[in-house]
């Protein structure tokens, strides 16, 4: 029965979809904005809480990448926990998973409309919200394909402006960025109160904090069984996850706590990476992190209303949930599940 319900959605995501999705779809705007907390809990030690949270997320992800290489799926663990535990687990998953990120779509609309206030005051943040959710709503209920191509370009925008971060980052440690003044090398990691300010406890209380900017990593899994031949891709995409993630977080939080001070206020104020840019010199590094997080949020938000219905649609055909949520239309999607998760 799984794999027959599972043929009926479309197969509209390419290798190139589920590869981007695969590097991309882990980076969001926890990481560009929110890291600042984190840092805050552990100073320097930040790193060692990033690369923690990165081995147990590369361990998870290497289990259900197992399983979903058996039985690629849109339910996921969902359906995997039914099949191991029994139905209770699959049901009490399924529905708090939906739920999640049925409620980061307003969240992330809501950042995301801030930002375009920010940019064009005139008009009010409930509209940019209202017509956000609504364009990228349209968008999903066109065609799985739809998902993937915006979600490969956000990706994309996303992956070139961390390794241009790391780029600067690493000509600043080397005392070679033309544009700063007195910033080099990583004095920063031990002047202020050594590397671990805060102790064990301000690394596991940092962990906490970074175990929310790794949420989506296992989109690829859903997202695997509406392309051909998932069962490849889902395995390339989960033994490349450990040095992804290692690049993304760990380098970067590295960059960032050896170029500027943990402790200081702008950091909470500005962000991680916009008070590490500004304190380069690079120009326009507001208009720049205002883009990429606007991104991240549309990302995040392209992944949510995805990610949520097609939990819906297998929560459905396991007679969890309405059996309209299991309605497909001619491109493959299944536009109720779309429609009643953006609708809620």
């Amino acid at each position: 029965m799984n794999n027959d319900t599972t043929k009926k959605l479309g197969e509209g995501l390419s290798n190139r979809h589920i590869t981007m999705i695969s590097i991309g779809g882990v980076i969001g705007a926890g990481l560009f904005v929110g890291s600042s907390s984190a840092i805050a809990k552990a100073g320097p030690a930040v790193i060692l809480a990033y690369l923690i949270t990165s081995i147990m997320v590369f361990l998870v992800m290497r289990m259900l990448g197992e399983m979903a290489v058996l039985e690629p799926d849109t339910g996921s663990f969902s359906t995997y926990a039914r099949k191991a535990i029994g139905p209770w687990a699959g049901f009490t998953i399924g529905w708090l998973y939906w739920w999640f990120w049925v409620l980061a779509i307003p969240v992330e609309a809501i950042a995301g409309a801030e930002i375009l206030h920010s940019w064009f005051p005139n008009v009010s943040v409930s509209i940019y919200a209202f017509c956000f959710i609504v364009f990228l709503s349209l968008a999903n209920f066109f065609s799985t394909k739809s998902f993937g191509e915006f979600e490969f370009w956000f990706s994309l925008v996303k992956v070139v402006a961390i390794i241009g971060f790391i780029i600067i980052g690493i000509l600043a440690i080397s005392g070679i960025w033309p544009l700063a003044k007195n910033v080099s090398g990583v004095a920063n990691l031990y002047n202020n109160a050594g590397f671990m300010p805060h102790g064990m406890g301000g690394i596991l209380s940092a962990i906490l904090i970074t175990a929310f900017s790794f949420f989506g990593v296992e989109i690829v899994s859903i997202a695997a069984a509406e392309s051909s031949n998932p069962k490849q891709k889902i395995r390339r995409a989960t033994n490349l996850v450990l040095y992804r993630i290692i690049l993304f977080f760990v380098v970067s939080m590295f960059i960032a706590v050896s170029l500027v001070d943990w402790h200081s206020p702008d950091l909470q104020k500005y962000g991680t990476f916009q008070y590490v840019l500004m304190s380069l010199n690079v120009p326009g590094t507001k208009l720049i992190i205002d883009t990429v997080v606007f991104i991240a949020v549309a990302s995040c938000m392209n992944a949510a209303i995805y990610t949520s219905s097609r939990m819906l649609f297998r929560l459905g055909t396991r007679s969890e949930a309405p059996q309209a949520v299991t309605k497909i239309n001619y491109a493959g999607v299944p536009a109720i599940a779309v429609f009643s998760s953006t609708f809620i």
